[in-house]
């Protein structure tokens, strides 16, 4: 019977990893796409981007949490919660890529962006509140293994969203690939609601409501603002990749390629990094991971301009310690409030807003204060100017990861054990 239920998971691990695909390609890609779409499609400069994107947080700030709330409150609901919110997500994306803008840019923009985010919102703490149901217990070990389909399924989202534009442009009559950028990433949502529907069967195994003491006691609380310092550094090299490489390196048609060098070898070490964390301790495998990272950042402050080969070699290295954040610490908050007993809607939630929020102070604080500096995206820029981004997009990055591995070291043991 045990190995009949596993093969049963298993077979609805697919699922999840087709899922987690759908929503990933409306997530990060976005925001690398955003800066230039917006400045040549709406004209709109660095500053304004980044305002639009902290006005999008704002409004995540306040649904997020209750988004969470809504699939705990109403489990048996969760099928038609799917539907929401991958119909949003698609017809979200329509609006900000493939639609012409109806009034004011701004404003149409805006409206769109808040519409996808809403869908992605749902449709993510959807994927991961049920994550103890999908794998049949909140057992860490279990939660690694299903964490290994779900994130390389998200790693294929990320990086087919991050190429599609470029790739889909060479067959667009304009040139400009974002208007089927949009109808793919919407395609690929109702595509995925419609393969999904079997998961929203599965009952969740949590029946306690999300209180903060609950949440602190299991580790769980810790472990969400680990995964918050810890994202920040992904939200900075993202939001400033395409920068780094066109104006920095002077390598601006290897930019597709890097990405996807540098999402493969997330998706194809996250598996790795599950085991390894079974093996030797989530801690210990998480500090290693950081450490990684914090070579590969400093690797890239060195580099000289026109250094291809060496930039491919550090989005590999980076991209691997990508795969042990995204593993390890979704299945540890899981089996976190698994094990404690509580919903994981909300917490997701939390969790959700955390990550997106991010990529908004990345967004946010990085651009205008680049523009501060005089970087000019695309143009003639001065020495002190590119200094300004080399700095913005390596050593800060590495800052905060060495404040994420100082987190690591001084939480509690139970954050990373109690919950195995």
């Amino acid at each position: 019977m045990m190995s009949k239920a596993r093969q049963d998971r298993s077979q609805g691990y697919w699922r999840v990893g087709f899922l987690a695909m759908a929503l990933a390609t409306a997530s990060i890609p976005i925001y690398i796409h955003l800066p230039s779409f917006a400045a040549t499609r709406f004209g709109l400069s660095l500053s304004q981007v980044g305002t639009i994107l902290l006005l999008i947080r704002i409004v995540d700030f306040l649904q997020d949490p209750l988004l969470g709330w809504m699939t705990d409150r109403w489990p048996d609901q969760r099928a038609r919660f799917a539907a929401l919110a991958m119909g949003t997500l698609a017809m979200g994306c329509l609006v900000v890529f493939s639609l012409p803008p109806m009034g004011n840019a701004v404003l149409w923009l805006l409206f769109g962006l808040i519409i996808t985010f809403t869908g992605y919102s749902l449709g993510t703490i959807l994927l991961y509140g049920q994550s103890a149901a999908f794998a049949g217990t909140g057992h860490a070990d279990a939660q690694f293994g299903l964490a290994a389909w779900r994130e390389t399924g998200v790693l294929i989202g990320v990086t087919l969203g991050a190429i599609a534009p470029t790739v889909l442009s060479m067959s667009a009559p304009t040139g400009d690939g974002y208007a089927a950028f949009g109808a793919l990433v919407a395609a690929l949502a109702l595509i995925a609601f419609v393969l999904a529907r079997p998961l929203w069967r599965k009952t969740q195994t949590a029946s306690l409501r999300l209180n903060w003491k609950g949440l602190i006691g299991s580790g769980a609380g810790w472990l969400l603002l680990l995964t918050f310092i810890n994202s920040l550094p992904v939200a900075v090299t993202s939001t400033l990749f395409l920068f780094f490489v066109g104006d920095r390196l002077g390598l601006p048609d290897f930019a597709g390629l890097f990405l996807i060098l540098f999402f493969i070898a997330a998706g194809v070490s996250a598996p790795i990094w599950g085991r390894m964390a079974k093996a030797f301790g989530a801690r210990r495998v998480l500090v290693a991971s950081m450490s990684l990272a914090i070579v590969s950042f400093i690797g890239a402050f060195a580099l000289p301009p026109g250094a291809a080969l060496l930039f491919a070699a550090i989005c590999i290295g980076s991209g691997v310690a990508l795969g042990a954040d995204m593993v390890i610490l979704s299945g540890l908050f899981v089996s976190a409030l698994a094990r404690a007993g509580l919903q994981a809607g909300q917490a997701f939630g939390f969790w959700n807003f955390s990550a997106k929020a991010t990529l908004a102070i990345a967004a946010g604080v990085m651009l205008p204060l680049l523009q501060h500096y005089g970087y000019r995206p695309g143009a003639e820029n001065t020495s002190s100017a590119l200094f300004a981004l080399n700095i913005s997009y390596a050593l800060v990055p590495c800052a905060l990861k060495l404040a994420a591995i100082a987190l690591v070291l001084r939480l509690p043991r139970h954050s990373f054990e109690a919950a195995i």
